[in-house]
């Protein structure tokens, strides 16, 4: 499955909330995607920051796509644990953020998955990981 494919898969299933994050698939190899994150005044808070639950959002999200691609078609799953680690903020003046989601292992019923957020100069921002339920 190539980004255009997977990009049409999320817009078909994404819910509204996750619409407005305005996620695009940038490209795809195997066991792992790459988006980006576009910041918008929406998905900043009075800080002057990315808030954490938009990045959590995208991460879940982000962790679908992987999983998708993975699978070469949408199955119905659901995410079972999700932690994030933030290591630093996402100013409101950056232009986008780069999520690279990878499946770590592939299981019968539960996967695992790791994701990372950067800046355009490539710093570390966020970090996740994840399982999966496949249902």
């Amino acid at each position: 499955m190539d980004a255009a494919a997977l990009q049409a898969t999320l817009d078909r299933l994404a819910a509204d909330y996750v619409d407005r994050l305005g996620l695009r698939v940038e490209s795809v190899e195997p066991g792992q995607v790459t988006l980006s994150l576009p910041v918008s005044a929406e998905i900043v808070h009075a800080g002057g920051v990315v808030c954490g639950q938009a990045i959590m959002a995208a991460a879940d999200t982000a962790m679908l796509v992987a999983m998708i691609a993975q699978l070469g078609e949408f199955r119905p799953m659901t995410t079972v644990q999700l932690q994030t680690s933030f290591v630093r903020p996402v100013p409101k003046d950056a232009a986008s953020v780069a999520i690279v989601a990878r499946v770590l292992r592939h299981g019968k019923s539960l996967s695992y998955g790791d994701v990372e957020f950067r800046t355009a100069g490539g710093k570390l921002v966020a970090h996740a990981t994840t399982t999966y339920a496949l249902l």
